[in-house]
């Protein structure tokens, strides 16, 4: 790696010093430059000097064809940008009705929202011009204590979505190959794009169920770095079992296990297995828990082979003071954080099977706070869910070839529920 070093300076001098790097020293402005003879290492390098006057030249002609872009990455510059869920603020400016008049079944949020001590918290807040602490120690220690995992073991992020970024950058060159498979979240193809690799995808079984025989196929002839796996997978809410998830771990890739939806499936999170696979990492968020979505605070088990260098890669502030502080609170009180959860889960089954009298409707049964619906041939997808929008009802459909005719539709609270079924009857 390459370090240049600026000086003032008559002359520009090039040199191969003893310690392989190499030192270039800039001029002041003159109307001409002595060429320098330097010997270093045993090289003898000479630099020759130009005029000014023709250099002048020479960067007026760069400046008139130079254009912004041409700054970016090329591989950048055909990325097509993720596609987030509206907010509130902008839903309500087009559809012309009040934030609260919304009912958002979009983003699988939590509409309970976080305990009650998140906003004492908040508001008790003293030192926000302070930077938070890089390490996240008090938020590290509340999360071991939750987990039962070593805090050694824990790397907080702004959101899982910084982790999963993260985790890109350190892991992957441009040009090296992830294996994903769809439908599923569809940041992990996004930020390999973002880190020039190559996404190989392995697509699910009609049950959603991971193709475990091609995954291995694949990892054996293409050789992939990792493989992102979400259990319980969005947007379906399926979930993985162990003996398949072993087997992927049996090969030679890292493997890459978002739980972001975990708490919904009653099913143990698998955050201690890093202990015993070095080529595991597991994700996890506040999101959907704690009703946190818009603090944006996320957090990942990994191998202390891998988070030595998470950690020198990382941001040095990226879990905010606010973010932490709230993550903490929301700890504090797990019997408020448990009975929400049983609320959505008592919910998801009402809604499911309110969903599978809709004639046109055939919902998937779901670990997660969402339902996947298939929607019958003579009604639209899109057409449907903007028919729902005009009734200030928001779901989730889809434009990619795995899940064109689906919607995904997210628990809310039982008022949510008895709002969307008229609406769907209307339109029966």
């Amino acid at each position: 790696m390459g370090v240049i070093d600026i000086y003032n300076a008559s002359s520009l001098c090039l040199t191969k010093p003893n310690n392989g790097f190499q030192n270039f020293v800039v001029p002041q402005s003159q109307s001409h430059r002595p060429s320098c003879l330097i010997q270093g290492n045993g090289r003898r390098v000479v630099a020759m000097a130009s005029t000014v006057p023709s250099s002048i030249e020479h960067i007026n002609e760069v400046q008139q064809s130079l254009t912004g872009d041409s700054f970016i990455r090329p591989h950048l510059r055909k990325l097509s940008p993720y596609q987030p869920i509206l907010p509130f603020e902008v839903l309500s400016a087009r559809l012309g009705r009040k934030p609260e008049d919304i009912i958002k079944l979009d983003a699988n949020e939590n509409p309970y929202g976080p305990p009650p001590e998140v906003f004492e918290a908040l508001g008790s807040m003293k030192f926000p011009y302070v930077y938070p602490d890089p390490e996240s120690r008090r938020l590290r220690a509340a999360l071991a204590e939750d987990s039962g995992l070593e805090s050694d073991y824990i790397l907080a992020g702004c959101g899982a979505d910084e982790l999963i970024d993260l985790i890109m950058r350190c892991v992957l060159e441009p040009g090296d190959k992830i294996v994903d498979c769809p439908p599923t979240f569809t940041m992990y193809e996004f930020d390999a794009a973002v880190n020039g690799a190559l996404v190989i995808k392995v697509s699910r079984k009609a049950d959603f169920s991971l193709n475990v025989e091609q995954i291995t196929d694949v990892i054996e002839q293409e050789k992939p770095k990792c493989i992102f796996l979400t259990s319980p997978n969005n947007p379906d809410g399926s979930v993985i079992d162990d003996e398949d998830l072993l087997r992927i771990l049996k090969l030679p890739i890292l493997v890459v296990l978002d739980e972001a939806y975990i708490e919904f499936s009653g099913i143990e999170s698998k955050m201690k297995w890093v202990k015993k696979h070095e080529n595991l990492i597991v994700l996890r968020t506040f999101s959907k828990r704690a009703g946190l979505a818009g603090l944006r605070v996320g957090y990942g088990a990994f191998p202390l082979s891998i988070i030595e260098y998470l950690w020198r890669a990382k941001q040095p502030y990226n879990v905010s003071v606010a973010a932490e502080i709230s993550a903490c609170a929301a700890l504090q009180n797990p019997t408020y954080l448990e009975k929400v959860k049983n609320t959505l889960v008592q919910e998801r089954d009402r809604l499911y099977n309110l969903l599978k009298e809709v004639p046109f409707l055939n919902p998937y049964p779901s670990y997660s706070n969402f339902i996947l619906c298939e929607v019958a041939s003579g009604m639209d997808a899109k057409v449907l869910k903007e028919d729902l929008a005009k009734m200030g009802v928001m779901i989730r459909h889809y434009n990619n070839k795995e899940l064109r005719g689906y919607v995904r539709v997210s628990v809310g609270k039982p008022e949510h529920t008895d709002v969307l079924m008229d609406c769907l009857r209307r339109l029966s």
